[in-house]
């Protein structure tokens, strides 16, 4: 793969995304709706999560959970690496299964030093996006790396809760992503001031509001094109001002652009 390349690969399983990625991008903070565990091919990179500053090099296994915060950015020339990405109740389920009933909610670790678990990552990585119709060995393989990963070992970074007030503050803004919000309303649903909301937000989440807005849209754009609504609809049916808007945002935050994301689907 040429470097600063991205590709959307085909995936065998509904509710899970594939990427093949080699950059030298240098990703700003965002989030993604899904799990994401992926395997770091060569090179490596920094970033924060929502669970500390980690690093990442060839061989390690990289994590996100739903709505963390964390960006990205290169150690040397450039890096790359395969990553698959679980709609939240897939993992929700495997991990009931798992547990006996209880479930863990987060992958604990953003980085994990595993050469067993790399190479069952692999294995599903290939099963999935290698087009065969073996649907049992996949569905081993991903319950074997799902366990692997909630059960690994080591020191744990739990996030802190999100305070009442910003929550309140959040809530506004996923109520409604298209709304045109003002740190005013803000203000009012959270019961602080203008400067306290957008301090206390930003520390809480890791986003500012108006980033956590984009973000928001961008979720519900990406929505959309997984369901085949034209690009154009999409960028207006999610508050973008017109198409090129949602594509700036869009490769800001996950490095492929929206009709590369598309055409995974078709």
């Amino acid at each position: 793969m040429a470097k600063n390349q991205f590709r959307m690969l085909r995936s065998a399983l509904a509710g899970v995304e594939a990427v093949e990625a080699a950059t030298h991008h240098s990703f700003s903070r965002h989030t993604h709706e899904q799990f994401g565990i992926g395997l770091v091919s060569s090179g490596a990179q920094k970033s924060l999560s929502g669970r500390g500053m980690v690093e990442a090099a060839a061989g390690d296994i990289i994590t996100v959970n739903p709505n963390e915060v964390h960006d990205g950015a290169p150690i040397g020339a450039g890096r790359s690496w395969r990553i698959l990405y679980f709609d939240p109740v897939i993992v929700a389920s495997l991990s009931r299964d798992i547990d006996g009933g209880a479930g863990r909610q987060e992958i604990p670790h953003p980085v994990i030093r595993n050469g067993a678990i790399a190479a069952r990552f692999e294995m599903l990585f290939g099963a999935v996006t290698g087009g065969g119709s073996d649907g049992l060995l996949s569905e081993q393989l991903l319950l074997q790396l799902v366990a692997d990963v909630m059960r690994e070992r080591g020191d744990r970074h739990e996030r802190p809760p999100v305070p009442a007030s910003i929550r309140a503050a959040r809530d506004l803004i996923d109520d409604n992503p298209l709304a045109a919000v003002s740190l005013a309303d803000l203000a009012t649903e959270s019961g602080l001031s203008r400067f306290q909301v957008l301090r206390g937000f930003a520390k809480a989440t890791g986003l500012t509001p108006h980033a956590y807005l984009l973000q928001a849209r961008i979720h519900r754009a990406r929505r959309l094109i997984a369901q085949g609504t034209p690009l154009a609809d999409a960028a207006f049916a999610s508050g973008f001002a017109d198409q090129s808007h949602m594509t700036r945002v869009f490769v800001r935050k996950y490095g492929l652009s929206p009709r590369l994301y598309a055409g995974a689907f078709l």
